[in-house]
């Protein structure tokens, strides 16, 4: 984790605080990041993240920490989390929001903050609106990776994970040195079962059934900023660069 952009608080609950709290910057970005699996997502994070000083506040990282975290660690939100994970549960609604509520601070960095895997549903995205107002924040857009289904299948289907390392290849733009092994340990690389082509369309199906209205609700609210996930990564992060520029960055 890089210093300037330490996220203890987010990852640990409000009694963390994080080791070099972000700067200030002239122009904090809050922004919501929005795009099915395979997309880049997290790529573009990683880019805008580093291009706009704002803090990558993934609900998956908090969850994985919950998963590594000893009981005395936990916050309340996330002790609740952790129990519907362990029980193989969706972690509902209002649980998600006390984990997020628990960390409003990050949402009040001075560097702005680029929200990844909240809100996921039209409740979510109220409870969210009405935290930020009153916290007097305001969300300056929702960028929404948009791919076309087939493309999506052809970079997930192309995935190889290794047996043994779980270092992941791609037979077309990362293939491994020797064909169905793994450069790192010599191991397998395999096919997983939700990467195969029809588990993958299956997939995207329910994903695009389920945000639809989340998108939807963005859209209504003139916040929703739709981006071509085509292309390499540079030319992805370019065009959102171009779409937030109209946006006055």
């Amino acid at each position: 984790m890089e210093a300037q952009r330490d996220r203890s608080a987010w990852l640990k609950g409000p009694s963390a605080t994080c080791r070099v709290p972000a700067h200030e910057t002239e122009r904090p970005w809050r922004l919501i990041l929005l795009g099915a699996p395979g997309v880049g997502k997290g790529t573009q994070a990683q880019l805008l993240a580093d291009r706009l000083g704002a803090c990558h506040l993934s609900t998956g990282d908090v969850f994985r920490a919950a998963k590594c975290a000893e009981e005395k660690e936990l916050s309340p939100a996330m002790a609740a989390a952790l129990d519907y994970m362990r029980r193989g549960e969706l972690v509902p609604d209002p649980t998600v929001l006390a984990m997020v509520k628990e960390r409003v601070g990050c949402l009040r960095c001075r560097g702005g903050f680029l929200l990844d895997g909240f809100p996921r549903t039209v409740a979510q995205a109220e409870a969210l609106r009405d935290l930020l107002t009153r916290e007097s924040l305001e969300l300056d857009g929702v960028l929404d990776y948009e791919l076309p289904i087939d493309e999506i299948v052809s970079r997930l289907s192309g995935r190889r994970t290794c047996g043994s390392c779980k270092a992941v290849f791609h037979l077309t733009t990362m293939p491994p040195k020797v064909a169905g092994v793994c450069d790192h340990c010599g191991g397998a690389l395999l096919q997983r079962e939700d990467d195969r082509p029809e588990s993958v369309r299956v997939r995207m199906e329910a994903y695009a059934r389920s945000t639809a209205p989340l998108t939807e609700f963005y859209r209504q609210a003139g916040k929703l900023i739709p981006i071509s996930a085509e292309g390499s990564p540079e030319e992805i992060f370019q065009r959102t660069l171009t779409a937030l520029g109209a946006k006055g960055a």
